[in-house]
């Protein structure tokens, strides 16, 4: 059974893992910070994460190297021994097995792969326990509103069927789509969670997708499954929480939804246009606050 002190542990196995990632790490090493005993700091990583810790710290590395020999001029054996691989043939294996393609080959032509992009273990327990909501709200925390213009593009979407919100999809699609989508070199921001607006969900489809804006002539690549949607010009209603604990995701969360609730979008001149464009949230990063945009129109 898990509980708190097991999820806690494994926390604290990913925040050393993060912040040891070009360094070797040892399973004593997680231990230690797991405050259990190896074997049991192995077993509890494994139940929390369906990864073996040494299958975690692999797929974390290779996915981020990825990241760098799609964006920076590097040599693949720099970015090797960067991310503790110890020849250019090992890394070169390890990468053509996890991807399909060889580094080399991924560098000279980016084109979606599936990153491993890692979670913390906290907000899924919390979220199966079913108590993101069962803290007292102590205090009202202030929530920011501004008014972006999007230009019309497209999205690339990966669909579910019946999901509503993000551990629904989670559930029904898998938790590593955001890999697919943080891969696309073309795209115009970061990946977004996405409701999307009756008209833009085909029959048999879910409300909530997962997708990443591209320009509105994008000719690249469409991973295998997903779809590629047009998105008028619009405006967006961004409503920005204050930064946040790791541990206090869900209150942040709240804080957000209920602000969007509450608005009155007409005292500054707008009215919601839900039929314009999908309402969206950003990853939560507790430094930046919980992010989520609704489309508006100005009221004439």
């Amino acid at each position: 059974m898990t509980n708190q002190e097991q999820v806690d542990a494994v926390s604290r196995m990913q925040n050393y893992i993060h912040e040891h990632m070009h360094e070797p790490i040892t399973l004593y090493d997680l231990s230690q910070v797991a405050g259990y005993s190896p074997w049991h700091s192995a077993k509890i990583f494994k139940q929390l994460t369906n990864k073996t810790a040494f299958e975690y710290i692999r797929d974390l590395r290779l996915s981020r190297a990825a990241l760098v020999l799609r964006d920076q001029k590097t040599k693949v054996l720099d970015v090797a021994l960067d991310y503790v691989f110890q020849s250019h043939e090992g890394f070169t294996r390890a990468f053509s097995k996890a991807f399909g393609v060889s580094p080399k080959r991924y560098a000279d032509n980016p084109t979606p792969i599936k990153l491993f992009i890692d979670y913390p273990v906290r907000d899924y327990y919390h979220y199966k326990k079913g108590d993101r909501n069962m803290k007292e709200k102590k205090e009202t925390h202030t929530v920011f509103v501004q008014v972006i213009d999007r230009e019309a593009r497209k999205l690339i979407l990966k669909r579910g069927v019946k999901a509503t919100h993000y551990f629904e999809y989670c559930e029904e699609v898998g938790c590593d789509i955001w890999g697919i989508l943080t891969s696309v070199k073309d795209a115009l921001y970061e990946p977004i969670g996405v409701w999307l607006p009756p008209k833009m969900v085909p029959a048999g489809t879910s409300i909530y997708a997962q997708g990443v804006e591209v320009s509105k002539d994008y000719s690249g690549k469409i991973p295998e499954g997903f779809d590629i949607i047009d998105l008028p010009p619009c405006k967006m209603m961004v409503f920005q929480g204050q930064p946040y604990e790791d541990e206090q995701f869900g209150e942040a969360i709240d804080d957000v939804e209920k602000a969007i609730q509450g608005y009155d979008p007409t005292v500054y001149g707008f009215a919601w246009a839900e039929d314009d464009g999908p309402r969206f949230q950003l990853e939560p990063r507790g430094y930046r606050g919980y992010i989520e945009a609704k489309p508006v129109r100005e009221i004439k």
